[in-house]
């Protein structure tokens, strides 16, 4: 695959990471559409997430510095108490990552491999797109952050232990999980994404040092992953903020008509043949 279309795929990773329609399976589906026509892969996708996870880390700076600082005041110093609310998140945030970690850890094989059919893509696409809808129609949407609980981190932790699946989308089913718990939208997606931080930049860590011990995992060099990862970053840098302020005044009914209208075109092009699914 050349440099450009690892750009092309940068690009396309920090449009979608943060919308509910999954970066990962539009990470798929353009590798089969460019010129190469080749699965960009499980590596290439998990390594320039960190450049989308870079642009998490800036756009909640202030919220991130402050929930790590006093989680460790809490649990080095003591100096304060399990129920103040940066101590709480930090908790929940460390719960709802231990999910996708067993998982993701476990299922290594089929994440490079059954999970990345197209026809699963395509399925998915359209259930997940279904399930966030309904969601976002009928869940409550009266509690905010600070009323997250320990069984509802854990519950949006199992929400984002799906998306190892390329079509789920992690900020879909997460922000799913939500909605369906009774969150606001902005409150669900706030907690989607940070929740995100370490598994994302756990899991690119790891590809990464797979990559340099395994040239071969991935058909880019290094030099195309980091350039698709610079281009991620800036991009996704502009997507969350706008999503952010999209999310406060409307709903998540075009991503919904988008993730069933790509998936249903998915399935036709699956069964005429014009794609592989493999």
């Amino acid at each position: 695959m050349s440099f450009l279309e690892a750009l092309v795929l940068g690009l396309i990773q920090g449009l979608t990471e943060f919308l509910p329609i999954s970066s990962s399976a539009h990470l798929r589906i353009a590798g089969e559409i460019l010129p190469s026509a080749q699965d960009p892969g499980a590596t290439f996708t998990a390594i320039t997430q960190i450049g989308t996870e870079l642009a998490v880390l800036l756009y909640f700076w202030k919220d991130i510095t402050r929930i790590i600082g006093a989680w460790f005041r809490h649990v080095l110093r003591r100096e304060l108490p399990a129920n103040h609310p940066d101590v709480r998140m930090g908790w929940l945030i460390i719960i709802g990552t231990i999910p996708i970690v067993v998982v993701g850890y476990l299922a290594q094989e089929y994440i490079r491999t059954a999970f990345r059919s197209l026809w699963l893509v395509a399925i998915v696409l359209i259930v997940f797109g279904i399930i966030l809808g309904l969601a976002d129609r009928l869940g409550r949407r009266d509690r905010e952050l600070n009323e997250l609980t320990y069984p509802h981190g854990l519950a949006y932790g199992a929400a984002q232990m799906l998306a190892l699946v390329p079509g789920v989308s992690r900020s879909g089913a997460t922000t799913t999980m939500g909605l369906a718990l009774g969150y606001t939208r902005p409150a669900a997606a706030r907690y989607a994404f940070l929740l995100a931080v370490p598994a994302v930049f756990g899991s690119g860590l790891y590809e990464l040092v797979t990559a340099i011990r395994e040239p071969g995992a991935s058909p880019f060099s290094a030099l195309e992953i980091t350039a698709a990862t610079v281009v991620a970053f800036g991009v996704g840098l502009a997507v969350i903020a706008g999503l952010m302020r999209y999310i406060s005044k409307r709903s998540f009914l075009p991503f919904v008509i988008y993730r069933v209208v790509l998936g249903s075109a998915l399935l036709i092009l699956l069964a005429t043949g014009v794609l592989d699914p493999l």
